[in-house]
């Protein structure tokens, strides 16, 4: 995967930092953890199966393949649990993520710059189900960024299903493992900003990487204005870990403000629901999932009594 990389990224604007981002991804593949034996040999059985070209047939990223075998192919998808992005469909093989990634392409698509000819980043990736999108919208080159080993993994198994992937890839880095350079055309941060400690310099991370009037998708958690400017949890968020702030969205457009970004606008506010996010046999001996983070007698809030996750997207401009 990393030579396809490579291939591809010769002839884009990362052609300057294409060796040094698949040197510490070599770095990030070779650490020593003990469940690489179980998902490489997850992935080797997935290569017997049938590969198929690629579409998005909303709600999946739809890869049509026929003839496969669905028992073993499930078996082996399972091994690379928990899927928590999609949802995929391999043949008649429907693999139900915890999130309906749909719901939120859906709200962005009509408001972003088109993506023919960009390059463009994905940070906080996952498995890529965004990453394909942005290529299947045309971009040049579509770069995720994700630290996760596991959710690289994933990624890998569902390329090797794929007829002539398109220009995708998810490597194993933080965003601070990029090199400061601004090549990129559209940056997406999406569901990545609240569990940054320091807010203000993942923005200005996001700027240096951007291409003077590149555009900026930020898509994370918000609270409405009556409850203040900003909450900072003091445990956990929805049973979430690391959640360090929630900002209303008066807040968050003054950080975008002191980041230095240009034409900032407020494009989608909505409450995240079940519909969305939910428990389905994808993800693990662990099923629980936003139902199981709210309060049971109001829905309203969390079980933490704080409010309920809402999320926004901001489009703004270097």
């Amino acid at each position: 995967m990393l030579n396809d990389f490579q291939k591809c990224c010769t002839p884009t604007q990362l052609s300057t930092i294409c060796s040094q981002i698949i040197d510490t991804s070599t770095q990030a593949f070779n650490v020593n953890n003990g469940n690489i034996p179980k998902w490489e040999k997850a992935i080797d059985e997935i290569k017997t199966q049938n590969k198929g070209d690629v579409d998005f047939e909303s709600p999946y990223l739809n890869i049509g393949s026929e003839n496969i075998d669905n028992k073993a192919l499930e078996q082996s998808l399972k091994q690379l649990m928990p899927w928590r992005k999609g949802p995929y469909q391999i043949g008649d093989l429907k693999l139900e993520s915890e999130w309906r990634g749909d719901m939120k392409w859906d709200r962005l698509l009509q408001h972003i710059k088109p993506l023919k000819g960009k390059t463009v980043l994905d940070v906080g990736s996952g498995n890529g189900y965004f990453t394909y999108l942005m290529a299947l919208a045309g971009a040049d080159i579509a770069l995720g960024v994700e630290p996760f080993l596991l959710f690289n993994y994933q990624f890998k198994a569902i390329r090797s299903l794929i007829n002539n992937p398109p220009n995708a890839f998810v490597l194993p880095l933080k965003l601070e493992q990029m090199p400061n350079q601004a090549l990129f055309d559209t940056v997406f941060s999406m569901g990545v900003l609240y569990h940054q400690k320091d807010h203000m310099l993942h923005l200005q991370q996001l700027k240096g990487l951007m291409t003077d009037g590149g555009e900026l998708i930020l898509e994370t958690l918000i609270i409405d204005k009556e409850h203040g400017k900003q909450i900072i949890p003091k445990d956990r968020y929805a049973r979430m870990r690391n959640v360090w702030c929630l900002p209303s969205t008066d807040t968050l457009h003054n950080w975008l403000l002191d980041a230095g970004f240009k034409n900032i606008k407020l494009v989608d506010v909505t409450k995240t629901t079940t519909e969305e996010q939910r428990a389905t046999h994808w993800i693990g001996n662990n099923t629980q999932s936003l139902k199981n983070f709210l309060d049971p007698n109001n829905e309203n809030f969390t079980v933490e009594g704080l409010p309920a996750p809402k999320r926004t997207i901001f489009i703004c401009s270097k």
